[in-house]
């Protein structure tokens, strides 16, 4: 069995039989202010849930990218030089020292008796509108995690990104058992409009019919001011679709929960 506990927006520990993942790791608590790049400035306004979560012997870190402080904040970025292997974008390691960059579809494979076979795999990921150039946001990745025993299919978590042709691509290469989702339609409306960087339900329900996870898990939906689509309103469009309600599994944060 698989557990996730989530933490804070798109951070998640992962345990696969012991072997520990932490995903884009933020950590720093509520208040600041954040300046994201290119005039993108946003509010923490949820603390990390840490309480009841050790994130002692961490094993891997998958960060999807380095640029933005909603997905590496400054106590992520600190945690993360205890972590023996951290596996990102190519920017990311031209960046800072001791990062392992992966190419979309370039993957790397971990050698550890807990998860015999585990591969990591970086998947494409559009973090901008599809008006805008990739350069404003930032390369962004996706990750495909294999490892032996996966009958049912393999993990993918999609990283930040709006729906595109690229996850046809996903589709098309994996079957995929459980889908985590980054959503919460994340936008700075003073800077390119309505224009979203993350998807919003809409989104997500094109992105399950494409990959039709078995298990679909979002997050990244909560805790700054530039997520634009309510929890409220998350819950209520995948609840009430026939596609999504029954394979739909809301995470309550610093609780571990088991993913069968």
């Amino acid at each position: 069995m698989t557990c996730i506990t989530h933490i804070d927006t798109a951070c998640i520990l992962l345990e696969i039989n012991g072997y520990r993942i932490l995903t884009d790791p933020t950590l720093d608590q509520a208040g600041h202010l954040y300046h994201h790049g290119f005039g993108a400035v946003s509010r923490k306004t949820d603390n990390p849930a840490l309480q009841n979560t050790s994130l002692e012997g961490i094993d891997l870190i998958l960060l999807s990218h380095h640029q933005h402080k909603d997905n590496f904040d400054h106590q992520g970025k600190a945690f993360s030089q205890t972590v023996p292997l951290i596996i990102s974008t190519k920017p990311a390691a031209r960046a800072i020292p001791g990062i392992t960059g992966l190419d979309d579809w370039e993957t790397c494979s971990i050698n550890t008796p807990k998860v015999p076979n585990l591969k990591i795999t970086a998947v494409p990921a559009m973090h901008h509108p599809w008006w805008l150039p990739e350069f404003f946001a930032g390369k962004v990745i996706g990750f495909v995690i294999e490892f032996d025993g996966q009958d049912k299919g393999v993990l993918y978590i999609s990283g930040d990104t709006v729906f595109f042709p690229g996850i046809r691509e996903i589709a098309r290469r994996y079957r995929v058992d459980t889908g985590i989702f980054h959503v919460g339609s994340a936008q700075f409306r003073y800077l390119s409009g309505f224009g979203q960087y993350t998807m919003d339900s809409k989104d997500l329900l094109k992105a399950v019919e494409v990959l039709n996870p078995r298990t679909v898990v979002p997050i990244h939906f909560k805790g700054w001011t530039h997520f634009k689509e309510t929890e409220s309103v998350l819950k209520s469009a995948l609840l009430s679709n026939e596609l999504t309600k029954n394979r739909t599994v809301f995470l309550n944060s610093g609780v571990k929960t088991g993913i069968k």
